[in-house]
C-alpha cells in the first residue's frame, strides 16, 4: 500500500491506510495505547489496542521514545470528537528510527532555549502552524502577482552599493579587493526591471545591519517588492490594500485550522476588508497630540506612535506624505509641497506596526543627481540608476512588505523570530 498523508485521511474513511511520521505523544491505559502521530500535514490520534497488536508488540509500542519515526498500520474511521474528524484504529506499528531522549519537554522552555534548538522547536504544533501560515502567505503573494500581470524578476544579492544607508550594511569581500553588500532591498533593481517589463516583482531574503533587538527586527528577513511603470502614489496604495485583503482572505481560507491551534482572533482578521483608512502624516500628528500624545512634525513615527495610530481602527491604516527628511533619497517629492515626500506606510492593527513601506520614485534626472549629492552617495555607484532617468524616464512607483511582519500580524503572534524558519537576529546566529 502506497503512504497516506494525514491531511488527506478524510477522503480516506473506512479504507486501510499506511502512515509514516514521528510519535508526537501517547496516552495508555492497560488495554489501549493513544497515539499521536504527526507527518507535518497534520496530527492523527491512532488507537493501538492490546487484542489487535498483541502482548509483546503492546508492551513494546508503549515504551517507543516520542518523536521517533514509526509507520503506521490501520483502517481510518471518521469520528467527529477526534482531531481532524478521523482516528485510525492500528493493526501493527513498526520503529523505522528511535529516537534519543527528546530535549524539548512538555513544560515551559525559556526563549533562549527554544532558539537553541531552534532545529528541533520546529517540529511543535505551533510552530507547524506558523509555517504553514507562512508558505500560504507567500503562495498568496505568488498567485496574485501572476493574476494581476506581474512579472517576477529575482533581484541579486550581492550589490555595489547602499538602497537606504550605509550604516545598516554587511560588508562582504568580493574578488580583487572588491567590496560587496548583502542586499538591504530589490527596489533599485526592480525600477529597472519595471522600466523593461512594465509590472514586476521579486521575493527573497534581504539583510539589514541594524543592532537592534525590537520584537520586529530581524537582521535577515523576507522582502515582497512589486514595482510598477506609469504609476503614482496613489496606485501604490491601491496595490498594497489590494495585496493585503487578498492575503488575509487566503490565510483565512486555507488555514484557519493553524489559525485556532495558535488560538488567533480570526474575527479581526474579518475587519481587513477594503477600503483601508488613509490619513497623512500630518493629520495623524495632529490627532495624536490631540490626544496629549506629544510628537514635533518633521520626525519619524517611532513604535509607540504606529501604536497609537493603529489602536484607532480595526484594519490596516495607511498613512501618507511624510516629511521629506526622513524618507529615502529617491521618493518623489510632492509637487504642490515640497517638504513632503510621496510615500506611504502601511501599518498593522492592534499594535503591530508598520509592514509596507513605499511610495512613488523620483523621475527627473536633474532632481535625483542632487539628492545623491544631497546625500553624499557616489555618483559612480548610481550611474546605471541614472541611467533609467536619461533614457525614457516615467513616472513609476513600488512597495516592499515584510513577510515576518505580515506573518506575525496575521498569526497573533509576539516576536518576528518565529516567522521565519531560522531567525538572525544580534546576537545570534545558531543552528
Amino acid at each position: 500500500m502506497s503512504r497516506t498523508r494525514i491531511r488527506d485521511l478524510p477522503g480516506a474513511a473506512e479504507q486501510e491506510v499506511v502512515l509514516k511520521g514521528w510519535l508526537y505523544n501517547r496516552r495508555s491505559s492497560k488495554k489501549m495505547h493513544f497515539l499521536q502521530l504527526r507527518d507535518g500535514s497534520g496530527i492523527v490520534q491512532c488507537i493501538v489496542t492490546r487484542d489487535d497488536v498483541g502482548e509483546d508488540d503492546f508492551a513494546q509500542i508503549g515504551q517507543i521514545p516520542y518523536e521517533s519515526a514509526i509507520e503506521l498500520k490501520g483502517t481510518a474511521h471518521a469520528d467527529d470528537r477526534a482531531p481532524g474528524g478521523v482516528e485510525v484504529h492500528t493493526s501493527a506499528v513498526a520503529v523505522i528510527s528511535a529516537a534519543e531522549d527528546y530535549p524539548i519537554a512538555k513544560q515551559d522552555h525559556g526563549p533562549d532555549f527554544l532558539l537553541r534548538h531552534r532545529h528541533l522547536w520546529l517540529r511543535s504544533r505551533k510552530q507547524v502552524a506558523l509555517m504553514h501560515i507562512r508558505d500560504e502567505v507567500i503562495r498568496a503573494i505568488r498567485d496574485s502577482m501572476h493574476e494581476l500581470g506581474f512579472t517576477c524578476i529575482d533581484a541579486p544579492i550581492f550589490t555595489p552599493n547602499s538602497c537606504e544607508g550605509t550604516s545598516t550594511l554587511f560588508e562582504v569581500d568580493y574578488f580583487d579587493d572588491e567590496k560587496a553588500f548583502l542586499t538591504q532591498s530589490g527596489q533599485l533593481y526592480m525600477e529597472a526591471a519595471a522600466m523593461a517589463l512594465g509590472d514586476v516583482y521579486c521575493l527573497g531574503p534581504t539583510f539589514r545591519a541594524e543592532k537592534s533587538k525590537t520584537r520586529r527586527h530581524l537582521t535577515e528577513f523576507w522582502m515582497f517588492e512589486p514595482e510598477m511603470a506609469f504609476a503614482d502614489l496613489d496606485d501604490v496604495m491601491d496595490l498594497a490594500e489590494q495585496m493585503l485583503t487578498r492575503i488575509v482572505s487566503r490565510v483565512l481560507e486555507h488555514r484557519q485550522d493553524d489559525l485556532e491551534v495558535l488560538e488567533r482572533d480570526i474575527e479581526k482578521l474579518r475587519n481587513v476588508t477594503a477600503p483601508f483608512p488613509r490619513i497623512s502624516y500630518s493629520e495623524a500628528v495632529d490627532r495624536m497630540n490631540a490626544q496629549g500624545h506629544s510628537f514635533e512634525w518633521g520626525g519619524d513615527l517611532g513604535a509607540p506612535d504606529e501604536s497609537i495610530i493603529s489602536s484607532w481602527f480595526d484594519s490596516p491604516v495607511m498613512v501618507h506624505g511624510y516629511p521629506e527628511e526622513v524618507k529615502a533619497f529617491y521618493m518623489k517629492r510632492d509637487p504642490d509641497d515640497p517638504r513632503i515626500a510621496c510615500g506611504v506606510d502601511v501599518l498593522a492593527p492592534e499594535g503591530y506596526g508598520e509592514i509596507i513601506g513605499g511610495g512613488q520614485r523620483e523621475d527627473d534626472l536633474d532632481v535625483l543627481l542632487a539628492r545623491i549629492q544631497q546625500h553624499q552617495l557616489s555618483e559612480e555607484d548610481f550611474r546605471w540608476y541614472l541611467d533609467l532617468r536619461r533614457y525614457g524616464s516615467a513616472p513609476h512607483g513600488g512597495f516592499g512588505l515584510g513577510v515576518e511582519r505580515t506573518v506575525c500580524w496575521i498569526a497573533g503572534i509576539e516576536h518576528v523570530r518565529e516567522c521565519i524558519p531560522f531567525p538572525r537576529m544580534l546576537y545570534r546566529i545558531y543552528p
